[in-house]
Order: structure tokens, then sequence, then C-alpha cells
């Protein structure tokens, strides 16, 4: 086959991680931050290590070839190399913002807020850095449509929510700051 047909470089694995829009900041919680920095302890200091013992035992088998252990291995350790440049890369650009150390009255990054939507339904949402999203917990990004409307807002505020099927009013019913686990 042609040199000209295959990709070299950007395989689709290195796409994967989220990228931070430019010109944003790369704010995150100290939790966040601690959470960051124990993975990337735990991959350099015991993951890497123990992998390059195993593919190093499965390259010395012979025939590379066909050596599962070694192809796995060697994927596994690509995958994990991705991984630590990637955590140094925002543990080196984060800011770290403690929540609890601002004006408690209005809704700012690090807020857990609780807020009505026009159905009636009630929902908590936790303002977190784009590291640290995670929407089963209720923890969504800084810039996300949702905490765009709510920053700034007080309790007792009526704020508005722009989607794509319309506006939408939201109540914030009740506003804390709190250490997130």
């Amino acid at each position: 086959m042609s040199k000209a047909f295959t990709r070299e470089g950007n395989a689709p694995e290195e796409e994967l991680e989220p990228r931070e829009p430019l010109g944003l900041k790369n704010y995150i919680t100290p939790e966040g931050h601690a959470r960051l920095k124990s993975e990337l302890k735990a991959l350099v200091e015991t993951e890497r290590p123990e992998l390059v013992k195993t593919v190093a035992w499965a390259a010395s088998n012979g025939d590379r070839s066909e050596n599962a252990d070694y192809l796995y291995g060697k994927k596994r350790l690509r995958e994990i190399e991705r991984r630590i440049r990637f955590l140094m890369k925002r543990l080196e650009i984060a800011e770290v913002v403690d929540p609890r150390d601002g004006d408690r009255e209005r809704v700012f990054f690090g807020a857990t807020v609780t807020y009505r939507d026009a159905k009636r339904s009630v929902h908590t949402v936790s303002i977190v850095g784009t590291d640290e999203v995670d929407p089963g917990r209720g923890r969504v990004s800084w810039v996300s449509p949702i905490a765009r409307a709510l920053l700034k807002a007080r309790e007792g505020d009526t704020v508005t929510l722009r989607t794509p099927a319309g506006d939408e009013e939201l109540e914030v019913l009740e506003l804390r700051y709190e250490e997130l686990r």
C-alpha cells in the first residue's frame, strides 16, 4: 500500500482527550486538582513500571509479531504515556480556585445550585472545571450553558437558559458552597 494513504500521528485514540477552547482558563477546584495529581502519580509510579516489566518479559519470549502480551502491552503503554502527557499539561496550566473563599451570596465557580425548571422539576448542579465534569453526579462545566445561565444569580432569582429548543426560565432555589468530593 502506498504511504500516501496511511495515517501518520493523530491516531483516533489521540483525539479522545477533551480540548480546552482557546483563550479560556483551566479553572479547577482544589479537590479536582488533587484527583488529577493522584491519577498522575498512580500512572507514573505504579501502572507504567508494572506494564514496562510485563512488556519486557513478553519481548524476551521471542517472536513479537504474534505475541499478544507484547502487542497489547505496547498499545496500553502508549495509552498510559498519552494520558500522562495530557495530565501534565492540564496540571501545568491549571488555576486552582477555592470556591469557599469568595462571595457566597451569588453563583460563581464551585457553587452548588438547586433550581426549578419550567416543568417544575428540581435539579441540583455543582459548577466545576472542564476536567471535573461528571453529569451523573450533577457536576457541570463552568462554560456549559446551564452554568453560564446561573452565574452571578442569587437565591430567588429567575434566570434564562438559552437552548436550541428555545429559552427556558429557571428559578434559583438554593445556593451553597461546599467541599466537592
